[in-house]
């Protein structure tokens, strides 16, 4: 053993701790690993940096810029309304395409994504089906996870793997390579999720109208005060509007005018007010006498989106002059245009009812106001601008070109007329031509940690090669006991690659083992392409822990516990670990 492959064997021991007690970000751990490589000798500068421009990297760009695409022009949307449309009120129904909705979609995008995309669907169709969403919400990341490994672009993963494999003289994974092992898989899978699986969750939320993501959601709309109503000749601070449905008002229209909604603001019939509030609140209206609902009722983001003035959430810093001051004193709407529609207390939300409260050091603002005076208050010190809430314009019209250019890129990667980095990248330079997406755009939303992650275990491993410690590693797993078999050195790795990917990235789990393997078969004189592929599938194992990106997405919202994903996915391992054990040889031959 050289002083080069203990240097190696204690960082990449450092790196499995690191990423399962999860103190930074899975990212930043991978970067300060590549960072140590280059400062201890192991890996020259130039090596190391040049994972970022592999095609890996820019195949993953291209993918996140053409998914971006997607969402941008509503897509993303369109497929929501039509699965509303289509579900109705049908509970079995809805499960069944809760289950082969994320499945279609997972097989060619992010799994993550594809679970982000379906979280909110989810949500609204169990409040309409009056189904528990902890029902619903396992299986849809379930369905997600499982699709991995039908195509090569199911998960960054695949990827990963496959640039590894080419980094070992191998030839990289085909669209399709996975598909004989990971379609059976996904169809099996499902079938387990339909008939035992979702009899295995438990009821966590209860019926989605009382669970907690309705009851705080923030909601606006219009009323009309009519003639001879109580509210007549009240002030806004003392209407029932304040004290009974614990309403804000956020604009007053009367006569054709706007005016501001003081606190003491008399009311007259016809007046129109903008109101914000809890959503059960805003409903209690229908019942009120002398007062009619005028407007749909709009989500943040909705209301946000039709607003010429910019909404933001501030802190509250140290030197802020508005530390020790009331609301209402400040007179914020008189003097900055202004508008505060929520505040934070030491974790408590208040919508209503703020004027007369002292604002602390540390409270978070949900304000509202003309972006050129937020930027001008923030340079002031009067507050932190903490996020922007961007609801920028759908671009529906280009909708269908967005769809067009994603298939055509897909089309060319599964025709072999060029390379699938080439494909999507042509894709995204036609997502940008189009202007279906801006640059600006994507290059804002693109999910840059994911580069980071999968650019620096890339010199990872190549560090692995070159210290020798791949071949180290390789020669001491072929003296297990049955590792000098085929099936026994798959299942090996398989069960090693479970394992490691529940506390681990999936990513960094493949860069770890993937050499690792190759080399193990290399010196058994096996096939090394069905160990790398049977990493590809066990790497996306990950049904046995909540920790896997898209388990984490439906964890809070189906207020899941811990042992809930063992219970239902245990089984699943093994189901998967069976199917993959006979495929993989047969079709990839070892």
């Amino acid at each position: 053993m050289t002083p080069e492959i203990i240097t190696f064997l204690l960082i990449f021991a450092a790196a499995l701790v690191l990423f399962s007690i999860e103190i930074f970000a899975a990212d930043i751990i991978a970067l300060g690993l590549m960072l140590v490589l280059i400062l201890t000798g192991l890996l020259p500068a130039e090596t190391a940096f040049a994972g970022f421009g592999s095609e890996t990297v820019l195949m993953i760009l291209g993918l996140l810029i053409l998914t971006e695409a997607l969402e941008r022009t509503g897509v993303v949307d369109l497929v929501g309304h039509w699965l509303m449309q289509v579900v109705g009120n049908r509970p079995k129904r809805l499960q069944a395409i809760l289950l082969a909705g994320p499945a279609v979609m997972s097989s060619f995008m992010s799994n993550t994504a594809s679970a982000a995309f379906f979280l909110p669907i989810v949500l609204g169709l169990a409040r309409r089906a009056r189904l528990s969403p902890s029902r619903l919400l396992m299986p849809v990341a379930f369905a997600s996870i499982l699709a991995s490994s039908v195509t090569l672009i199911g998960t960054s993963t695949n990827i990963v793997v496959s640039g590894f494999m080419q980094q070992n003289n191998l030839a990289p994974l085909t669209m399709f390579e996975l598909t004989p092992v990971g379609l059976p898989i996904l169809i099996v899978g499902l079938l387990y999720m339909w008939f035992i699986g979702r009899r295995l969750i438990p009821d966590r939320t209860g019926v989605a109208e009382d669970t907690q993501y309705f009851d705080s959601a923030l909601y606006f709309s219009e009323i009309e005060i009519l003639p001879g109503a109580r509210l007549v000749g009240q002030t806004i601070e003392d209407s029932l509007i304040m004290q009974e449905l614990r309403l804000g008002v956020l604009q007053l229209q009367r006569g054709g005018e706007y005016i501001k909604p003081l606190a003491d603001t008399v009311l007259q019939p016809g007046d129109v007010l903008f109101v914000e509030g809890k959503r059960d609140d805003i409903l209690q209206i229908q019942s009120r006498p002398g007062v009619t609902v005028k407007g749909a009722m709009q989500t943040l983001e909705s209301y946000a989106r039709k607003q010429d003035s910019q909404m933001a959430e501030v802190i509250l810093l140290p030197d802020s002059p508005l530390v020790g001051r009331t609301i209402k004193g400040l007179q914020l709407r008189e003097r900055y245009q202004m508008q505060i529609i929520a505040i934070n207390q030491a974790g408590k939300i208040s919508y209503s009812k703020i004027g007369r409260r002292v604002l602390r050091l540390g409270d978070i603002l949900l304000i509202q106001m003309p972006a050129d005076s937020l930027k001008l208050l923030e340079s002031q010190r009067l507050f932190h601008i903490l996020d922007m809430i961007d609801a920028p314009q759908t671009n529906h019209k280009r909708a269908r070109l967005a769809v067009a250019i994603f298939l055509a890129a897909l089309g060319l990667a599964i025709f072999n007329v060029v390379s699938i980095a080439v494909a999507v990248l042509i894709g995204a330079l036609g997502v940008f031509l189009t202007r279906c997406i801006t640059p600006e755009e994507a290059y804002r939303n693109i999910q840059w940690k994911t580069i980071i992650l999968i650019g620096s275990m890339l010199a990872f491993g190549q560090a692995m090669q070159a210290t020798g410690t791949a071949d180290f590693l390789a020669q001491l797993i072929i003296q297990l006991p049955g590792a000098d078999t085929p099936i026994g050195l798959l299942s090996f790795f398989f069960i090693l690659g479970v394992v490691l990917t529940q506390p681990m990235s999936n990513q960094a789990v493949a860069a770890i083992l993937v050499p690792i393997a190759i080399q193990t078969a290399t010196l058994l004189q096996f096939n090394p392409r069905p160990f790398a592929i049977m990493l590809a599938v066990a790497a996306s194992t990950s049904f046995i822990t909540p920790l896997e990106p898209a388990c984490v997405i439906v964890y809070g919202a189906g207020k899941y516990k811990f042992m809930d994903f063992p219970r239902v996915g245990a089984l699943l391992t093994v189901i998967i670990y069976l199917i993959a054990i006979a495929l993989v040889p047969l079709f990839f031959g070892v």
